[in-house]
């Protein structure tokens, strides 16, 4: 991929050749796809005919090198780039590991499009629900958690893999009570549903969602309304799992049923309840490791795939916690 390197003295320069790649679309909306590629490895970075000219300190310019690789092949292989992504790349421990170059992508038929996984992490993620008939995601804010789990709930649905999706969330979020709040039942839950409709929103068009849910092919409720049922032949979702209790989450894995898939979802540091210890999702890290069928995925910072000022605040508060402050 790339030409020999000269050296002088402690700068190093090296030369990633682009044939073959859209060279507007690699360079990005004012460059700002190669302006990210000089930020986030320290090198400097120019595009000189049919080649990328990465010059600096040797450990810049190898990363810079990797990072432009992987972004060529992106884009030779159609991908459209972003900054975002060249900052994904750049966070990476190994930036060839695109997701051009792992399986992590859903053709949902009849969906509005298809969903690629955007990092290996979110990829991995995929594979392991494919593979396992529980899953639980872990990791912060923005590393698409949910949205690839009900991404992978309508492939099956769609793929007649199951015969319904059921989305649950805890209705405990930052210290509100369901009987507070205003309206019927319906009008009282919604918003703890919203990011789930907001999914599915994304994946299906409007009208066909509103069948869906009539038909209760689809049904987004409570974790409450899950206790006594027996759920088989679906695709279940909780998310926000770390405002699950310890019995909540008990009885919500009990309900698992023949042909059925569960995948739990939650950030350990967003946890609302009073106490901290009685989350269902800690409790389930703590004692379901090892059983066979039940797999955990660990999201980091790198798989952040919302606005890059995200990645950055969820660095500030980790470092804050690890700091005691």
């Amino acid at each position: 991929m790339s030409d020999p390197r000269g050296e002088r003295g402690d700068i190093t320069t090296a030369r990633v050749t682009v044939e073959g790649a859209d060279l507007q679309m690699l360079a990005g909306v004012n460059d700002g796809n190669l302006v990210e590629l000089g930020r986030a490895t320290g090198a400097r970075v120019a595009l000189r005919g049919d080649h990328l000219s990465l010059t600096g300190e040797a450990d810049a310019v190898a990363k810079a090198e990797a990072v432009a690789a992987a972004l060529v092949t992106l884009v030779r292989d159609g991908h459209t780039v972003s900054a975002d992504d060249v900052l994904r790349l750049a966070l990476s421990e190994r930036p060839a590991d695109t997701p051009g170059a792992v399986s992590g992508a859903l053709v949902l038929p009849g969906a509005r499009r298809g969903v690629q996984a955007k990092t290996p992490g979110q990829a991995e993620y995929l594979r392991k629900i494919a593979e396992h008939d529980i899953v639980v995601g872990i990791g912060p804010a923005g590393t698409g958690k949910t949205y690839l789990a009900v991404a992978a709930a309508v492939d099956a649905l769609m793929r007649k893999r199951v015969r319904r999706i059921v989305l649950a969330r805890p209705a405990v979020e930052a210290g509100e009570s369901l009987g507070f709040l205003p309206g019927d039942m319906q009008a009282k839950v919604d918003p703890y549903l919203r990011p789930l409709y907001d999914a599915l929103d994304d994946l299906i068009p409007f009208e066909r969602i509103q069948k869906l849910i009539e038909s209760r092919t689809i049904e987004v409720a409570p974790l409450a309304f899950m206790r006594g049922r027996t759920l088989g032949d679906s695709f279940v979702i909780l998310d926000e799992a770390q405002n699950a209790t310890g019995m909540q989450m008990k009885m919500f894995l009990t309900r698992l049923g023949v042909n059925s898939k569960i995948v739990i979802t939650g950030d350990k540091t967003q946890v609302d309840l009073p106490r901290r210890e009685d989350s269902g999702l800690m409790q389930v890290e703590r004692i379901l490791h090892g059983i066979e069928g039940i797999a955990f995925h660990y999201f980091n910072e790198a798989d952040v795939v919302r606005h890059r000022l995200v990645r950055d605040i969820i660095r500030a508060y980790n470092e804050d916690a690890a700091g005691g402050g």
